[in-house]
């Protein structure tokens, strides 16, 4: 008797035992498959968060003419929709003020110029009477002419003169107290101006000095100017004229200022300049073009 007691005794132990040692591995198991859950949950939440970085890794930043405001912020928005992984910031002003702003230093990836002098002052390939500072922040190989523009007299609304035309400008500067708008000597639409003067025989710094002349520091400000009636008169390009819902009175020829010719280029600085290329490419494509020319712009035409 006692020792059957004792063999069931030993046996309830040992069962005891193996059931411990049992659900200690089942658990120690467990533990191991909650962890590995846990370990593969964070890979995959890594890999998405690297995908969803992917998808928004990019972000080109480009410098335009303000003339190019509301054509390019649309084209802007349009690129991305169909590019959501890059993202196209842009900095907008005269076209001096911009290669100052890259000169100085600023995060550019692209600049597109209201005029060829800024570019040239930016590019190594350009002669020395231009770029007399040996700046060489143009990739030669991007740069390419994507615009031309109009330069275009427009008279304020509310104006008692009887401007018509460039040749009746001409005239009223000569002979009467008129109040015409224009940019200022590093911002091309001035520089544009400035050659209308020349042509016309007229000294711009007497007409300054008789206050006839109201500068603005890009072609927005002189837009501005005229819309509000503040002057008589301005020269802007059409591109503005047609954004502010202003009349063209006049439309200067080639002869008067030259061609009106919008360059564009990657810079050698820029950390995207792959993206940004396709970005410049994607500017002369059809459905950008469509955009341009429906405020005024137009494909470049070569001269003869």
């Amino acid at each position: 008797m006692k020792t059957r007691t004792v063999s069931l005794v030993l046996t309830l132990v040992m069962a005891m035992v193996m059931t411990a040692c049992t659900g200690g591995q089942q658990n120690q198991q467990e533990s191991k498959d909650t962890e590995k859950t846990g370990e593969e949950k964070k890979v995959q939440e890594q890999a998405a968060d690297g995908e969803k970085e992917s998808t928004q890794s990019v972000e080109l930043t480009v410098f335009a003419a303000a003339s190019m405001t509301e054509t390019l912020t649309e084209i802007g928005e349009l690129y991305s929709k169909e590019h959501p992984e890059v993202k196209v910031s842009f900095n907008f002003d005269s076209s001096g003020t911009l290669k100052t702003q890259i000169q100085e230093g600023a995060v550019c990836d692209l600049f597109i110029s209201a005029g060829q002098k800024q570019m040239d002052q930016l590019d190594i390939q350009a002669t020395s009477e231009v770029n007399t500072e040996g700046l060489d922040y143009v990739l030669e190989e991007s740069r390419t002419d994507i615009l031309e523009n109009k330069v275009t007299l427009c008279v304020a609304e509310g104006s008692q003169e009887d401007i018509q035309n460039f040749d009746a400008l001409a005239e009223a500067l000569k002979s009467k107290d008129i109040l015409m708008a224009m940019g200022n000597e590093d911002v091309p639409v001035g520089q544009y101006t400035q050659k209308i003067l020349e042509y016309y025989g007229l000294q711009e710094e007497e007409l300054a000095g008789a206050g006839k002349i109201s500068y603005g520091s890009n072609v927005k400000e002189v837009t501005t100017q005229i819309s509000e009636g503040s002057v008589d008169c301005g020269v802007i390009y059409c591109t503005d004229a047609y954004s502010a819902g202003l009349t063209v009175s006049d439309a200067a020829t080639p002869q008067m200022c030259g061609q009106v010719i919008y360059p564009a280029s990657v810079l050698k600085t820029s950390t995207h300049q792959e993206e940004a290329q396709e970005f410049l490419d994607y500017l002369q494509t059809e459905a950008a073009m469509k955009i341009f020319e429906e405020v005024g712009f137009s494909p470049v035409k070569q001269e003869g």
